[in-house]
């Protein structure tokens, strides 16, 4: 996780046509970079899981769907959103999967 001037960058490893949507847990990517683990009902099509995304982060967070932008990744499972700066808390070392 990254954070801008105004805005806080957040990597996730989006897992779409799970069992349930779910925000999991964060682990570490090849770069060793924190990542959040989230798992959507919605299937990959048409943008419905990246709706289905924004939808549980914004109500888990309690911002605004419109503040969470996908940056990169649209078409992808590893996504770069932004969000409003202190949305979420950097997360520590003990809550991050070694790997």
């Amino acid at each position: 996780m990254v954070e801008e001037s105004h805005r806080q960058i957040i990597l996730v490893r989006l897992t779409p046509n799970a069992s349930r949507n779910e925000i999991g847990s964060w682990d570490y990517n090849e770069q060793n970079q924190p990542v959040l683990k989230v798992s959507v009902t919605a299937i990959p099509e048409k943008g419905k899981a990246n709706q289905a995304l924004i939808k549980l982060l914004s109500k888990q967070w309690k911002i605004p769907k419109s503040s969470i932008q996908i940056e990169k990744g649209g078409t992808d499972r590893n996504k770069i959103l932004s969000v409003p700066k202190n949305t979420i808390d950097s997360p520590d070392k003990n809550q991050i999967t070694p790997r």
